[in-house]
């Protein structure tokens, strides 16, 4: 066991990981040595930021959690900490049933960590991170929550409404990553399309990407989580224009039965999904779209 040495345990989406990520640039500027997902945890101190999307995710952070219990019981570790989705969605039932936990965070107030480690959370580094992807790409979070009502998502019950983070706030995040090194952003949400309708009453992303594509150093932009119904046309504009934004949209179309996207609450129909897959490939020629479809729900 080292001392002032923490080990950072990142669960489920690419969302959590940028959370880790911010964690780990204060506990690093607080004194501690941090690693992520080491395969020989050797710390005094444990962080598990958990996933709580799906079944199969849920069982592998309740054992993940069970696993770093049974190594304190052990003498092996001083301090077990655990934040994320799971957290946030069950955190009183988890600190009942896991007791060997010294807190349950949920998914936003995991900066109360550093005060119960005695430390105090630095405001002024609130856009810097420690990366742990390769030096050349980093995940871009523009928001965080979701709007939509699909009937078989948890996502709603787990982040709350739909949260844009300022637009100066994200360039001043990505001009601090380039000068890290960083060249390819992969832009990411719970769900892009709604970016700036909170902050700006309209739908902002076209401009936010424009914008980000304009700061020397930006050689890729790639975006991820679109969300079919009411999509920001204006996009494939900026897509076809500008040559460090890629050809690329993830977006989710889940299914393309009539009476299952009713049921789905997706507020999009069969017709209204081929127009938009017509759409893009009028309009942004050669574009790749990646997709994921469910078989009911």
């Amino acid at each position: 066991m080292k001392r002032k040495r923490i080990d950072i345990i990142t669960l489920g989406c690419s969302k959590n990981l940028v959370d880790s990520e911010q964690l780990m640039r204060q506990l690093e500027e607080v004194g501690y040595s941090v690693t992520h997902d080491t395969e020989e945890p050797q710390g005094e101190i444990a962080v598990i930021n958990t996933c709580g999307f799906i079944g199969d995710a849920k069982e592998e952070s309740i054992n993940m959690i069970l696993e770093f219990a049974e190594r304190k019981e052990e003498g092996d570790l001083k301090k077990l900490f655990v934040m994320g989705c799971l957290s946030e969605r069950y955190l009183k039932e988890l600190a009942i049933e896991i007791p060997q936990v010294d807190k349950f965070y949920g998914k936003f107030n995991w900066k109360e960590l550093l005060q119960d480690l005695g430390k105090t959370y630095h405001d002024e580094l609130y856009i810097e991170r420690t990366l742990t992807t390769p030096k050349h790409y980093a995940y871009l979070k523009i928001s965080e929550g979701c709007d939509r009502k699909c009937s078989y998502c948890a996502i709603p019950i787990i982040t709350g409404r739909h949260i844009s983070k300022p637009i100066e706030e994200i360039l001043d995040e990505v001009r601090y990553l380039v000068s890290q090194g960083v060249k390819e952003f992969q832009v990411i949400a719970q769900e892009l399309t709604y970016y700036g309708i909170d902050l700006y009453k309209k739908q902002m992303l076209p401009e936010l990407i424009e914008r980000i594509s304009d700061i020397p150093g930006v050689e890729w932009i790639r975006l991820h989580y679109a969300y079919p119904a009411h999509f920001p046309t204006d996009l494939f504009r900026v897509m076809r224009e500008r040559d460090n934004v890629c050809k690329y949209m993830d977006i989710a179309l889940q299914h393309i039965s009539d009476n299952m996207l009713k049921l789905m609450r997706r507020q999009v129909t069969k017709e209204d999904t081929y127009r938009l897959i017509e759409q893009f490939r009028k309009e942004v020629p050669g574009i790749h779209l990646r997709t994921t479809l469910m078989v009911g729900h």
